[in-house]
């Protein structure tokens, strides 16, 4: 087995977003030599500008270097299968995991088995989510399917496609209208214009709260929360939401305590928020400040009712040492969750936060 378990990211998008499209372009980068590849469809799979027909062989190494492997049956045996024959030598050492799905998958099933499942947990991580939108199909997706409202919802990374279609004025293609959809269900994620000349895929993969080249942690950047109240401000300012939309469901905000919090009492509320309201915590992911040990801060994250284990961290990344907790919800509004962390109000009697909400609950 390797020292530290493998990065996995897994790539999701609705059905002709371009996840295929993307992952060529991934595999054909020779920064990407060392990755393997998931694919949980059925077909022909274009790669490297040539289509690979999946037959019997579950696994297929490609004169690049890198691997394609077709789920068949339970991903948990298909990723033990493929560590398993990488440490027996009978595959390339593989550096990084690409899972794509299928574009009507609600991405769930496969977060949770990567977080709960303790053999794949000794051997794989889950180090992010990307998500494909079709620039000129994105807006009525977003409208009519729910998986693709949950699909942006989970990413730490948007990648828009197709972009090089919104200047035809028959395509009535909106870019901004669909960004400002896009932030307004996930404010915290970045947003990339795969058609930009500027466009790297490296920062697709810059997404995980530990790096095992470095061995650090980057807290900050995983949590995002400049772009929490970035998002917040310029909503006040010059956007109106339609309560009509589909996407009225979901809302985004940052919880802040200033006040540490005892170990004991944040289990409970946290374990109370997911036995009632699981299924519609579809992110969580914070830094705490547990009452026990204030120089020691911990790191959540965690999708529905499925947690990873806590990341305890060595120090604070930075002076502010408040307990910040990002939640994209469904159907739950911020008072909620604020009521399950009552006693950690400030002073004034509220919950030091910022917010940007898409519609009411």
């Amino acid at each position: 087995m390797s020292d530290s378990p493998i990065p996995v990211t897994l790539l999701t998008g609705f059905l002709g977003s371009g996840k295929s499209t993307l992952l060529t372009q991934v595999l054909r980068d020779p920064r990407f030599n060392d990755s393997a590849v998931v694919v949980n469809e059925f077909g022909e799979v274009g790669l490297d500008g040539e289509l690979i027909e999946h037959s019997t062989e579950q696994l297929v190494e490609m004169t690049s270097g890198c691997l394609c492997c077709t789920i068949r049956g339970d991903i948990r045996e298909t990723l033990l299968t493929l560590h398993r024959r990488q440490d027996q030598g009978e595959i390339p050492s593989f550096r990084r995991l690409i899972v794509e799905t299928t574009g009507l998958a609600d991405p769930a099933p496969v977060i949770h088995t990567l977080m709960t499942d303790m053999w794949l947990q000794n051997r794989y991580m889950l180090g992010g989510i990307v998500t494909t939108v079709d620039i000129v199909n994105g807006s009525a997706s977003l409208a009519r399917h729910a998986e693709c409202v949950k699909q942006v919802a989970v990413a730490d990374r948007i990648v828009l496609t197709k972009t090089d279609l919104a200047v035809d004025p028959d395509s009535r293609a909106d870019p901004e209208k669909l960004r400002d959809q896009l932030h307004q269900i996930n404010p915290g994620t970045l947003i990339l214009d795969r058609n930009d000349p500027s466009f790297d895929v490296q920062e697709l993969f810059e997404t995980s709260l530990y790096d095992p080249a470095s061995k650090s942690y980057e807290v900050q950047r995983w949590l995002n929360l400049e772009a929490y109240e970035a998002d917040n401000a310029a909503h006040a300012h010059h956007h109106h939401h339609d309560v009509n939309r589909h996407d009225a469901e979901i809302e985004a905000f940052c919880l802040v305590l200033d006040k540490p919090i005892s170990t004991l009492e944040f289990m409970a509320g946290l374990e109370l928020l997911i036995a009632s309201r699981g299924p519609d915590l579809l992110r969580v992911k914070g830094i705490i400040n547990l009452l026990e040990k204030p120089e020691t801060p911990v790191v959540i994250h965690g999708v529905q009712h499925v947690f990873h284990n806590p990341v305890w961290l060595d120090k604070w990344p930075g002076e502010d040492r408040r307990t910040k907790i990002v939640f994209i919800t469904r159907n739950i509004a911020q008072e909620t969750i604020e009521a399950f962390f009552k006693p950690w109000r400030t002073g004034s009697g509220q919950v030091a936060s910022t917010q940007v909400s898409v519609g009411s609950t």
